[in-house]
């Protein structure tokens, strides 16, 4: 224990002193670009697996599962050291600061409510809002590493009908009719998700619905019906989970099995010289410009990562034109 307690004491200070020479850089980029939310730590000190989003506020953050065993009490010691330590760094009261444990998840699992109070609050990114949950999921609801892949769909929408599919909390939505979209179509299998999306939309002035419709379903559900119904758009925004075991829908989605078919049967719903924008985050993933023949295929990945995701690994990102 006496070994345990020094080498967590060193940790201590690794911690404070990393955090406060983040903050200190990030806050400057942050006032600069008009972000209030931003990744302070993404498990830049190997012996501490820790993953940080700072909101001003509070902090939201997981621990990674280590690759070696480690005593439960011994962890949960370790836990309310670094909880404490982070909360020291930033001036931010201990109990603003969220910490959860991220197992490897797969499915709808790391999509499940945690127990406990619900706590929530508005950041802003963009000249836009956003209600985050700090508590009850493993994550907020906004994907801070999507940002700057939210600020091109703004500029990619104007003037023209979008779609969303696996819109989650309807942040791409939100920065697509903020780009003035005609139309914003948004659709999620969860209507917890779809409610939030909509809070989202209203947080902003968003509430004609001519302009902005949310569609509880499938995503494979909802392309077929459009499909049948010849319902096409000019710009899709197609975000995947990378696994999905819903109950809810007969086949399970592996994003690398299934993730050529699902495109060309969005490809059918986009008018011609319409656009795809393709996000996907699993690790390696490329698309093959093999498998989409007389397409354009343009990997934009490297251009949409942002100042505090600099050197981390983010999600694959393509747009695709017919």
């Amino acid at each position: 224990m006496m070994l345990a307690s020094a080498k967590t004491a060193s940790q201590v200070l690794m911690l404070g002193n990393r955090l406060t020479k983040r903050l200190k850089h990030l806050k400057k980029w942050a006032r600069r670009v008009g972000v209030e939310a931003f990744r302070l730590y993404d498990r830049d000190i190997p012996e501490i697996p820790l993953v940080l989003d700072y909101y001003g506020s509070a902090i939201s953050g997981s621990l990674y599962k280590r690759p070696y065993e480690v005593d439960d009490e011994e962890e949960r010691v370790w836990l309310s050291a670094m909880s404490q330590t982070i909360a020291d760094a930033l001036t931010i009261p201990l109990e603003r600061v969220f910490l959860k444990t991220r197992e490897r998840q797969r499915g709808k699992a790391q999509y499940d409510r945690l127990p406990g109070q619900r706590v929530t609050l508005d950041t802003r990114e963009g000249g836009l809002v956003f209600r985050v949950n700090l508590s009850n999921y493993l994550d907020t609801g906004l994907f801070l590493d999507a940002r700057k892949a939210r600020a091109f769909v703004k500029t990619e929408a104007a003037g023209k009908r979008v779609l969303n599919l696996f819109c989650y909390t309807g942040a791409f939505s939100v920065y697509a009719a903020s780009g003035g979209a005609i139309t914003v179509d948004s659709v999620d299998l969860s209507k917890t998700y779809l409610d939030w999306a909509m809070l989202n939309f209203s947080l902003n002035g968003f509430e004609a619905p001519q302009l902005t419709s949310c569609h509880a379903m499938d995503v494979g559900s909802f392309v077929e019906e459009a499909r049948q119904k010849r319902l096409v758009w000019d710009f899709i925004v197609l975000d995947p989970p990378s696994f999905s075991n819903s109950k809810k829908v007969l086949r399970t989605f592996d994003i690398r099995r299934d993730h050529r078919a699902l495109i060309h049967q969005c490809l059918t719903l986009l008018v011609p010289g319409g656009s795809l924008f393709f996000s996907a985050n699993a690790r390696g993933f490329r698309l093959k410009p093999a498998d989409f023949y007389g397409l354009s295929i343009q990997d934009i990945s490297d251009i949409l990562i942002d100042e505090d995701f600099q050197g981390k690994r983010t999600p694959t990102r393509y747009l695709v034109k017919t």
